[in-house]
């Protein structure tokens, strides 16, 4: 538990790290939100008003403070584009986003692990070094390329969808969940076939061991040896490198949300970057960084439970 706690405590101090650093690289790349938010009428004397009306003439020490204490609170500013509530904006884009990445996650999940336990029982045959090639072409493609190639093929050759056309999970969860199919097949393809390829060689290399020996010698079946011992061994590095999938499934989203015209997250951050929104930017970059180190949490905590080692 002293390990746990330990990995608790480096949790917040990343966390409270990247929203400084989040807050502070809006305020030193160059540019003026407000001379943005005037346009042609701005001038010396309205940008000055402006930024004293939106306390940006205060030190920024005390602005980030106050900040992180009302972003605590669940309160992330007002957007400088739109005039409303950070808050608001997000509760209906996030879970989209949200909705988006768990999908591709499944996806992932459900399609890698049982591929990958098939492939680590075969080896030196055709069948293995079919995984291989089919493995190393998924990897090259990226994730976007397959956006673009499930639009064509499948919303304007088969017309099975018609592309932009979203229907949001608060009006109806099921056809929501249909029209982010494709868009998190797109996102879990290369993750799968990394999967597969680390789990099977995490099999191969277990089914050499020592202990493996040990346990044909009393009578166990290979799939009782893979299920009984190997898997638990196998899966450990397994466990890290989803967790990394599932982080970088929330960062690809920004760029299947563009090519599949999906209202999430990703967009809105892509904006609100081109017209300088910082409270908008600075809040999704929060959001998702503290995504990324909660999961990469819990890996290690799924590997401190698996692992006896990592009590010792």
């Amino acid at each position: 538990m002293k390990q746990v706690g330990k990995k608790l405590l480096t949790l917040i101090i990343t966390l409270l790290v990247v929203s400084l650093l989040a807050f502070l690289a809006f305020q030193i790349i160059p540019g003026d939100p407000t001379t943005k938010m005037l346009g042609t009428n701005a001038t010396p004397e309205k940008a000055a008003l402006l930024r004293r009306e939106l306390g940006l003439d205060r030190p920024v020490s005390v602005r980030y403070f106050e900040w992180l204490y009302q972003f605590v609170r669940g309160k992330f500013g007002t957007s400088y584009t739109y005039k409303m509530p950070v808050s608001d904006m997000l509760s209906d884009k996030l879970p989209v986003t949200v909705l988006l990445t768990l999908l591709s996650f499944l996806i992932t999940v459900l399609v890698a692990l049982p591929l990958g336990i098939a492939a680590g029982r075969i080896k030196n045959r055709w069948a293995d070094h079919a995984v291989l090639i089919a493995d190393q072409l998924l990897m090259a493609i990226p994730p976007f390329f397959f956006g673009i190639l499930a639009c064509f093929l499948f919303g304007i050759v088969f017309r099975l969808f018609t592309p932009g056309n979203f229907i949001p999970p608060s009006e109806d969860l099921t056809a929501s969940i249909g029209c982010l199919l494709l868009p998190a097949l797109s996102l879990a393809l290369p993750r799968i076939a990394m999967t597969v390829k680390l789990l099977r060689g995490s099999i191969q290399e277990e089914l050499t061991q020592n202990y493996v020996y040990t346990a044909r010698s009393r009578g166990l079946s290979q799939w009782g040896i893979l299920r009984r011992h190997v898997l638990r061994n196998a899966m450990i590095p397994v466990i890290t490198f989803l967790a990394v999938s599932a982080a970088e499934i929330m960062t690809g989203t920004i760029i299947i949300e563009q090519v599949f015209t999906i209202p999430g997250v990703g967009r809105l951050l892509l904006a609100s970057i081109g017209s300088r929104d910082f409270p908008v930017v600075q809040a999704i970059v929060v959001i998702m960084a503290a995504w990324i180190v909660i999961v990469n949490f819990a890996a290690d905590l799924l590997n401190y439970l698996i692992d006896p080692r990592r009590r010792g």
